[in-house]
C-alpha cells in the first residue's frame, strides 16, 4: 500500500473538483481526503494500492470537466492506514 500528498493547480475550484475526485477516488478503491486550499489549489490525500494511486495521479493531470489543470506536485510519504473512506474535508 501506498500513500501520496498532491497538490493541483490551475482552474480547479467551483468545478466541482472536488466531487469528481471523491467519486473517482471511490472508483479506484483509495481512501484520503480532498479540499479547497485558500490560494485557489486542491489538495489530497490518497492511500491505496500503488497502480490505482497512479491511476488517480494521472486522472487530476486532467480533472472533471471545466477544470483546467496547470500543475500538479505529489510528494509520496509512508503509508499509514489511517482513513477508512475518501471524503471532502474542509
Amino acid at each position: 500500500m501506498k500513500r501520496v500528498h498532491i497538490y493541483v493547480e490551475g482552474r480547479v475550484q467551483g468545478v466541482f473538483f472536488r466531487h469528481y475526485t471523491m467519486k473517482t477516488a471511490s472508483e479506484y478503491s483509495i481512501k484520503g481526503w480532498v479540499k479547497n486550499l485558500v490560494d485557489g489549489r486542491v489538495e489530497m490525500i490518497c492511500e491505496g494500492l500503488e497502480a490505482d494511486i497512479e491511476r488517480m495521479i494521472e486522472w487530476c493531470r486532467q480533472g472533471p470537466p471545466g477544470a483546467h489543470v496547470v500543475k500538479i506536485g505529489t510528494a509520496w510519504e509512508e503509508y499509514r492506514g489511517e482513513f477508512e473512506s475518501f471524503e471532502i474535508i474542509r
